[in-house]
């Protein structure tokens, strides 16, 4: 006898939203969820698996047995089986039993599991997200952090290895311990927000979470999801803003996931031309299902709106949006217009866009990893664009990189590899990069990037540094370069934090708080980031002493800064043109002694008024080597007085 009693959570308006792609809570009904029925305490259940011919709940409550408790389909061919099963509570192990079309029986893992056991046979638990935040006053104030005119300067972290025990090293810390060391170093470094590689619930550690079978699920590596909510509290608590990595673009084949859920292609597209992922070995979502998009953009949803995340971090989406992503001819079919765009995966992307801002407004932050030129990524939806608050400037990071692996001696042949970022950089609203993607699989970490003896490294990647904090856009930096950690990312180890005994590594460090510091208060670094009026070269062209001078502006006309990078190892006495009626205080420097510099100071040695560089005067200013300088621009009262009489007049 079937001892799963009738139930629902659904109303019909429920079901023709999911099946038009338009249901964004879908978490709300799908799953595990403990009801009372008839004054009996219990779970109900419900799974979308339209070409079952039966489907089952097993678990430790019925010693995995599928003839017990089978779940009702529902008469409205939405494919939707649920059921109550009385006397069910939290902590419950279970999967689902689907007999296919072909009478095989698979045991499925719970899509929308808010849990996951962490073993071989990952089953899913009842379990809830119920938990007694105290971020309110975030909440209602972060419009003010994840807007286009504020500072946006991001730690990325894999919480696996940024720091673990250091009496048991191969064992994780819990989400809670990792809150009581993440949170104070943050504030101390002022970064504005943390971003988490994924912490939605992954199988196999090496894919560092980017293979994901539980989408609503917090990874129990670390704890349960009350103990994840306990971290991003502490965090909003403390001013810090919380970003997510979202993995819509693939998902592996394990026996208990979405592969074949119910014996079909129900969550992944059928031809592999477009649902296999040839360097993953994972499937593609179906952008063109409806019920996919629904439960995709319910999954954004969730983490947004249940764990109070800030932004999710969009990872793939090159992938998704070209039909022949790492394909060679012959391996892609075209859209219906002969070309390589997924329409589908734009449509659906255009959608979770539309759909997050409208429920979030600009509380939340999305941000595109894309890697071409693809048009129109943070632009509305509403003028044809993608709807992206912020995407990843991969051509910045890769020109970046290669200018500062070439010799001193031979960059001038490289200048503009530096310059070129200013010929595109409003085009989209940009996040400079320096992630994990560029300290894995051989490519050295950053301080081995440098060229150079160990003094020219050291001294090139605080010159880099400057350079990024002073460039137009938000800023992200992975785990460990903010001190030079030599060896390449290990996700296996914690960050080799030892090296701050070492002045060196210590110096680097203070270069990045100090910068952050400096990003963040002074708004002509940040408020004009994404508009052309923020910056403009004085100097882009001077290949022979490979020298690059320029402004940074803020909304007030007297808020002005002046970057000076000198990438060679010489010290140089550089003339610059200045306008009339300013004079400019050095107020920070790279090759400051407590960084680990040399020490040279820079200062103006000469003021002559006359015309260089286009303007009317001109300064000569010490360069230290390798290094970058900030000088801020302050206003002679006598000129400044005399223009606001002019002005009254």
């Amino acid at each position: 006898m079937n001892s799963v009693k009738t139930y629902t959570l659904f109303t019909e308006h429920d079901i023709y939203l999911f099946r038009e792609g338009k249901h964004y809570k879908l978490y709300d009904k799908f799953g595990a969820h403990s009801v009372e029925k008839d004054g009996i305490q219990g779970v109900y259940f419900s799974v979308w698996a339209p070409n079952a011919k039966k489907v089952s709940v097993i678990g430790n409550f019925n010693h995995w047995n599928h003839r017990d408790h089978i779940l009702y389909p529902r008469w409205d061919e939405s494919g939707i089986w649920e059921g109550f099963i009385a006397g069910l509570t939290w902590g419950t192990l279970y999967k689902y039993a689907i007999e296919t079309a072909y009478g095989e029986i698979l045991e499925k893992s719970d899509p929308y599991a808010l849990s996951w056991e962490q073993n071989i046979q990952a089953a899913s638990l009842v379990s809830t997200t119920w938990y007694e935040w105290e971020d309110e006053n975030w909440l209602q104030n972060r419009w003010k952090k994840n807007n286009l005119e504020a500072p946006v300067s991001v730690y990325e972290l894999h919480l696996g290895s940024w720091v673990r025990d250091g009496n048991a090293p191969d064992r994780f810390l819990n989400y809670r311990d990792i809150a009581e060391k993440l949170v104070p170093y943050i504030k101390e470094m002022g970064f504005t927000h943390v971003e988490f590689m994924p912490v939605m619930e992954y199988p196999y550690d090496p894919s560092w979470g980017y293979q994901i079978t539980g989408f609503y699920a917090a990874t129990s590596r670390f704890g349960s999801p009350q103990d994840l909510m306990y971290l991003i509290d502490k965090l909003h608590k403390n001013d810090i803003g919380v970003i997510l990595d979202w993995v819509p673009s693939h998902f592996p084949g394990d026996a208990n996931g979405l592969h074949c859920f119910d014996g079909s292609f129900l969550y992944e597209h059928e031809d592999p031309r477009k649902g296999f992922h040839p360097d993953w070995k994972s499937y593609i979502f179906n952008y063109g299902r409806s019920e996919v998009k629904s439960f995709l953009i319910s999954n954004a949803m969730f983490w947004l709106e249940r764990y109070h995340a800030d932004g999710l971090r969009v990872d793939a989406v090159t992938s998704m949006l070209h039909l022949d992503y790492s394909r060679n001819e012959g391996e892609w079919e075209p859209n219906i217009y002969g070309g390589n765009v997924n329409l589908e995966a734009k449509t659906f992307l255009q959608d979770f866009n539309t759909a997050v801002y409208k429920e979030f407004g600009n509380s939340i932050i999305t941000i595109a990893e894309e890697s071409s030129d693809f048009p129109m990524l943070t632009k509305p939806v509403h003028d044809g664009g993608v709807g992206f608050g912020m995407k990843w400037m991969m051509g910045w990071m890769h020109d970046t990189l290669d200018y500062f692996k070439v010799d001193p001696i031979g960059r001038k042949f490289h200048h503009h590899k530096l310059t070129f970022a200013s010929m595109y950089m409003y085009n989209e609203n940009y996040m400079m990069p320096l992630s994990h993607d560029e300290v894995v699989h051989g490519k050295a970490s950053l301080i081995y990037k440098m060229v150079g003896d160990e003094w020219q490294k050291f001294a090139n990647l605080r010159a880099l540094y400057v350079y990024m904090y002073t460039h137009p856009g938000a800023k992200l930096l992975f785990m460990g370069d903010e001190f030079g950690q030599t060896s390449e990312w290990n996700f296996t180890q914690s960050l080799d934090w030892h090296l701050l005994q070492y002045p060196v590594h210590k110096g680097m460090q203070t270069v990045v708080k100090d910068l952050n510091h400096l990003y963040r208060f002074e708004p002509a670094f940040y408020e004009n980031q994404f508009n052309p009026d923020g910056f403009e070269w004085i100097e882009a062209n001077d290949e022979d002493n490979s020298v690059y001078v320029y402004l940074r502006k803020g909304k007030k006309r007297e808020d002005v800064f002046m970057v000076i990078l000198n990438l060679t190892p010489r010290v140089l006495d550089y003339k610059i043109g200045v306008n009339n009626g300013t004079h400019w205080e050095v107020i920070f420097n790279s090759d400051d002694e407590r960084y680990g510099g040399s020490g040279v100071t820079p200062e103006v040695i000469k003021e002559e008024y006359e015309e260089w560089m286009s303007r009317p005067k001109s300064i000569t200013l010490k360069l230290p080597p390798l290094a970058g300088v900030i000088l801020k621009q302050k206003k002679d009262k006598k000129y400044k007085l005399h223009r606001i009489k002019l002005h009254k007049k």
